[in-house]
């Protein structure tokens, strides 16, 4: 009954609010957004996929595991203040974004708790590997992900109990706590294999690291193509969230850096908090939606996840070519400083031994 009358006040807004006609093998029209059928070749495609990608991601955090020293790693759960960092931006700043974006742009309810879901879902593997990218604090990043992972059971109940009021029930959004256990499994199993063999076997870690690390950033690419074929039929949808979906992953990762630095964390670290903040866990997200509404409901906001995924991503990729790019910069310049100084040196010995009458080496005459 519930959601019954959750579908009829969202479907009376989105009759009024939009006017452009679906394609015509749309199960569920109204208006700009639509939802289509799902033909068995996708559904068989998307299962296949789904098994394919999940075995990769494993044996690509398996790898990143391979940069973990237990030392460091352990350093960071005895002493966790960039964890505790990490943890106010993931369930303090993102939530609070995600309720302000709704607010600002005056969305219909059933996208406006779409965009809180999102906002409340914990860290996704990717910042991992990206991390890696941006010479990130790979001990504090996996720390991160695991415990916003661990803490996200309990976490987004709260938080969309805070937030969702304004539009809808907390008790009418499932969470697939199995789902959430299972991302836990699947991050913490492969990362412990990894750091075992970094502490038995670190010559051979590094090589298993430079091959996951192009194979995860491969993946990334892989998974955001996959899924813009898997549900090309959705991306017909309101402007407003396209919109959403472009400034909620750039705030997150811009406060998530400056909450870092404010907290005194040292550049890579904050590098590290910033990734761990804006990329987001959109696969939750996606599964958490189809469970907890119907399809009347669903067409409205089914692709802000893609969305999210798809620019949280791009923001990701011009922060890891901003960084090599001053990283190639910084290089040079210090190479010329060292250069140049090298070169007065040499002159100024020169110049000392002409007009003291002292000795000149071989190679100075």
């Amino acid at each position: 009954m519930q959601a019954y009358l959750l579908s009829q006040q969202f479907n009376t807004r989105s009759l009024a609010e939009n006017s452009t006609a679906c394609p015509a093998n749309a199960t569920v029209c109204n208006g700009t957004s639509c939802v289509l059928q799902e033909e068995n070749l996708n559904a068989t495609l998307s299962t296949v996929l789904s098994t394919v990608l999940t075995i990769m991601l494993a044996l690509v955090m398996f790898s990143m595991g391979c940069n973990v020293e237990i030392k460091k790693f352990w350093c960071h759960i005895k002493r966790p203040w960039g964890i505790f960092v990490g943890f106010l931006c993931q369930f303090g700043i993102m939530p609070l974004t995600g309720f302000l974006l709704a607010l600002a742009f005056n969305v219909l309810p059933i996208q406006a708790v779409v965009v809180l879901i999102m906002g409340c879902c914990p860290g996704g593997t990717a910042s991992n590997i990206i991390a890696y990218w941006v010479d990130g604090d790979m001990d504090l990043s996996i720390s991160m992900t695991t415990c916003s992972t661990l803490l996200a059971m309990g976490m987004m109940p709260l938080c969309l109990f805070i937030y969702s009021k304004m539009w809808t029930s907390a008790s009418a959004i499932v969470l697939p706590y199995q789902s959430i256990g299972i991302s836990l499994v699947a991050l913490v199993v492969p990362v412990s294999l990894g750091i075992y063999v970094n502490h038995k076997w670190p010559r051979k870690a590094k090589i298993i690291l430079k091959v996951g690390s192009i194979v995860g950033a491969i993946l990334i690419v892989l998974i955001a193509v996959v899924g813009g074929i898997l549900y090309k039929g959705s991306w017909i949808i309101s402007p407003k969230l396209w919109i959403i979906g472009t400034i909620f992953p750039a705030a997150g990762y811009s406060l998530g850096f400056f909450l870092a630095r404010l907290a005194g964390l040292s550049w890579n670290r904050c590098r590290t908090v910033s990734l761990e903040t804006g990329m987001q866990n959109t696969q939750l997200c996606s599964t958490i939606v189809q469970l907890s509404f119907t399809p009347a409901q669903l067409e409205l906001m089914f692709t802000f996840p893609l969305i999210y995924s798809i620019f949280q991503l791009l923001f990701a990729l011009l922060i890891l070519g901003g960084y090599r790019l001053y990283r190639r910069h910084r290089v040079k310049t210090k190479t010329d400083i060292e250069k140049t100084e090298e070169k007065e040196d040499s002159k100024s010995t020169s110049s000392h031994a002409k007009v003291n009458g002292g000795f000149v080496p071989n190679e100075e005459k």
